[in-house]
């Protein structure tokens, strides 16, 4: 930096500006202050700017591990665009990184890989102004702990810590409306309902959507899913062979918890020979890019995923700005895509 002030012939503190608060500078000394930067390979130093007004400038977002091999392996493909196959994690990182560059934050990631998250919780915690955690990550006693000294903001499922604040998008609502839709609209009556696992708090509230929009149509309420499953695609592919292969009656309509699990499904339903949405329809939860792009197309609950990310930042900023405020909590309102996989025309 004293090389930098010197070469442009400016004071300290207005390098210092210009980096902190670049509109506060004239734009003529602005740019003799970045060009003689650039000439010297100068970059502002993030531990040495955090001794002195003791914040980062980084968000933290702690995430499991949602790796689907069989998505990633068709992202990689010569024939996909791997934009076109974003999931769930990455439209929430999408949302972040925007509403933190508009902040003027960093964002750092840490997925709960082998290892656990308690000690990445623990890393992320050290090296970040305030961090947003999806919802059973990181164990309630570590976030009671971590939420002490830092902002922390809880994504999806239960409001579990009343403290902290709480963004969720409104499951239970969403499955309880497309399947009303597929009773109501489409006549179907023999249903089933391909759930996650148990520890799914997302999951276990589309559960209890599609038992409320059963109850209200006079079907039979289950006590549990039909299945259960990995909310992958090739979790997907098998419990729609194991549906098939229960005999009886098979289903005129399967549910599936996600859009990952219900892609798998359609192309294993291909594979057999099973005409969707002729024998069978399908739908999916979250509207991600690919439930637009298989054929048939998808109908699905679209989540504001991306909005998500968004007000995680937003929530934490205001925190950081005010850390006596009263806790928020957010419910975003999701809406039910119709397209052909269900029997609708389609629509995007």
């Amino acid at each position: 930096m004293y090389d930098v002030a010197e070469q442009a012939g400016v004071s300290i503190a207005t390098v210092s500006r210009v980096y902190r608060n670049p509109d506060s500078v004239r734009p003529g000394t602005r740019d003799r202050v970045l060009q003689a930067a650039r000439g010297l390979g100068y970059v502002p130093s993030g531990n040495a700017r955090g001794l002195a007004s003791r914040s980062t400038g980084v968000l933290g977002l702690c995430f499991p591990d949602y790796a689907d091999p069989d998505a990633e392996a068709s992202a990689e493909s010569d024939e996909t665009d791997a934009a076109e196959m974003m999931l769930y994690s990455d439209e929430i990182i999408r949302g972040m990184e925007r509403a933190a560059r508009r902040h003027g934050y960093a964002l750092l990631i840490a997925a709960s890989l082998a290892g656990g998250p308690e000690s990445l919780v623990a890393k992320v915690a050290g090296r970040v102004d305030g961090f947003a955690v999806l919802a059973r990550t990181v164990p309630t006693e570590d976030l009671e702990v971590i939420s002490r000294r830092l902002p922390v903001v809880m994504l999806a499922g239960p409001r579990e810590i009343d403290h902290l604040d709480h963004i969720e998008v409104d499951n239970a609502a969403g499955q309880r409306e497309l399947t009303r839709h597929l009773i109501a609209d489409h006549g179907y009556r023999r249903l089933a309902f391909v759930g996650g696992e148990p520890d799914s708090p997302d999951a276990e509230a589309r559960f209890r959507g599609y038992q409320a929009a059963c109850r209200e149509s006079g079907l039979p309420v289950p006590d549990q899913p039909d299945l259960r499953a990995e909310m992958t695609q090739a979790e997907g592919r098998r419990t729609a062979a194991a549906l098939l292969a229960r005999g009886g009656e098979p289903p005129e309509a399967v549910l599936f918890a996600n859009d990952q699990m219900a892609v798998g499904a359609l192309q294993a339903l291909e594979r057999r020979g099973v005409r969707v949405p002729g024998d069978i329809a399908v739908t999916g939860f979250d509207g991600i890019p690919l439930s637009r792009l298989v054929r048939p197309a998808l109908t699905t609950v679209r989540q504001p995923t991306r909005h998500l990310g968004e007000q995680a930042v937003e929530l934490l900023v205001r925190r950081l700005a005010d850390r006596e405020r009263e806790p928020v909590s957010l419910m975003l309102p999701v809406t039910v895509t119709r397209r052909a996989s269900c029997g609708c025309p389609g629509q995007d």
